[in-house]
């Protein structure tokens, strides 16, 4: 949509809101009414900010508009508080038909705010606001209390992470760390249930017909309920007092791109390993997933490994069950990687290939993708994760991400500290009867064997 339909939406917008404004005013909104008015009036202030959110993708600040030849003091009836015209009739003292003044100034402090140019930013003009509010804060550039006229919820030492920032933080989370990508993400407050099935019901068969006393057999199916339980979760980042204090760096930016990196990697070895001391994650990936073993192990090191090593995953690959094979992916580490770019199958072709347009690797049939994530005890060591990762089940707690900022811990180096804390859990979640995902590390031998 051009500015110009913009400007005419938005002049057609104002004129509404104006109407309806004048409509209170005269005091001609009967009670029956107010209910579908309050509605339209929320309609219209959305639409009000979804207008100036987009004349601000084209390039206007929304603060500063152009002058509108109707009007060019840019309305400058808005107010929060609305003075009476002397020239309005005189309110019904019975208020026999009309709404009460409560509820008339409620209606009219919401049609002031969607009128209201100036005051109206929008909404990337906030999350900037909020941004940078938060990061100077954070770094003792402004008070608690200027911090809370911005928005910033803040008491007791720690400070509640924005959600512009918390999701920031989430969505690099979600580019560095695989289970984020591939798996289930779930925020709520509550705990997350999920029931599975641990014994299966039994069916019958017969060719003659039951008689009297013939019942059907009872058969059972048992269920196991595995909890998302959030655990407290943290993660410690520092910035030198020389890069706050540097009046050429962008503080905000410095402050979240450390948080996000500190963040990332306490989340992704909980995810994926879980064995954090005090901190275990019993359904960390590397835990839950079923481990796989041949019998006959391969050294990459040696000559001819390429066509042992493919026969192995080959029958790795046929290890899930039919359903959750069609929805199965390889995660592997950069060792893993680095073995398969130089193997071949049995006709010579490279048994890895990239796919047209960017997508990225296929290994038989499905799609790949590496991390370091997925390293064992020995980075060396190839990895092979295969199955379906929309198993592993993440759990966010809405507003739990939390910041503590710790100057005397580190002042001896010149370093100021951010605490993260967050309520976070994240399981593979799976049935005995389906396990949803497999793990083979090449050369790993079974325990006892």
């Amino acid at each position: 949509m051009n500015k110009k339909m913009l400007l005419a939406l938005q002049k057609r917008n104002k004129a509404r809101l104006t109407e309806l404004r004048t409509k209170l005013e005269k005091n001609e909104v009967r009670e029956e009414d107010l209910e579908a008015v309050q509605e339209e009036v929320t309609e219209l202030a959305e639409e009000a900010q979804a207008i100036a959110d987009a004349l601000a993708e084209l390039g206007d600040d929304p603060e500063d508009p152009p002058a509108d030849p109707e009007n060019p003091e840019g309305d400058p009836e808005n107010r929060d508080e609305d003075p009476k015209d002397p020239e309005d009739p005189p309110v019904d003292p019975e208020n026999r038909s009309s709404i009460t003044p409560e509820q008339r100034d409620g209606i009219m402090k919401q049609i002031g705010k969607g009128l209201s140019t100036r005051g109206h930013k929008s909404t990337k003009t906030k999350e900037k606001e909020i941004r940078s509010a938060f990061a100077n804060f954070v770094v003792g550039n402004i008070s608690e209390a200027e911090a809370r006229s911005l928005g910033i919820e803040a008491g007791n030492g720690s400070v509640t992470i924005p959600e512009v920032i918390a999701s920031e933080i989430i969505t690099y989370a979600q580019e560095e760390n695989l289970l984020r990508k591939y798996g289930s993400t779930h925020r709520t407050k509550g705990d997350v249930k999920y029931p599975v099935l641990v014994k299966k019901a039994d069916a019958n068969v017969r060719k003659k017909e039951r008689g009297n006393g013939d019942e059907i057999p009872e058969t059972a199916i048992e269920f196991d309920e595995i909890l998302l339980d959030p655990a407290e979760f943290d993660a410690l980042a520092t910035v030198t007092k020389k890069l706050i204090k540097m009046s050429g760096v962008n503080v905000e930016d410095i402050v979240i791109e450390e948080l996000k990196k500190a963040y990332v990697r306490k989340e992704t070895n909980y995810m994926f390993n879980g064995n954090d001391a005090g901190n275990e994650n019993p359904g960390a990936l590397a835990k839950k997933s079923v481990q796989y073993y041949e019998s006959e192990t391969v050294d990459i090191n040696a000559a001819g490994y390429s066509q042992k090593l493919y026969q192995q995953l080959v029958k790795l690959k046929g290890q899930p069950v039919t359903e959750v094979l069609k929805k199965s992916m390889w995660i592997i580490n950069r060792a893993a990687l680095t073995v398969l770019e130089g193997m071949t199958d049995t006709t010579g072709k490279p048994l890895l290939h990239e796919v047209s347009e960017g997508v990225g690797y296929k290994l038989l049939g499905h799609k790949v993708d590496f991390t370091d994530a997925a390293d064992g005890s020995d980075p060396t060591k190839p990895v092979f994760y295969f199955g379906d990762f929309k198993a592993f089940h993440i759990q966010d707690v809405i507003g739990g991400m939390e910041l503590q900022k710790l100057i005397e811990k580190y002042s001896g180096t010149n370093k100021v500290g951010f605490q993260i804390y967050n309520l976070l859990d994240g399981q593979l979640v799976y049935s005995p009867f389906e396990p949803a995902v497999y793990r083979y590390e090449v050369g790993a031998t079974k325990p006892g064997a």
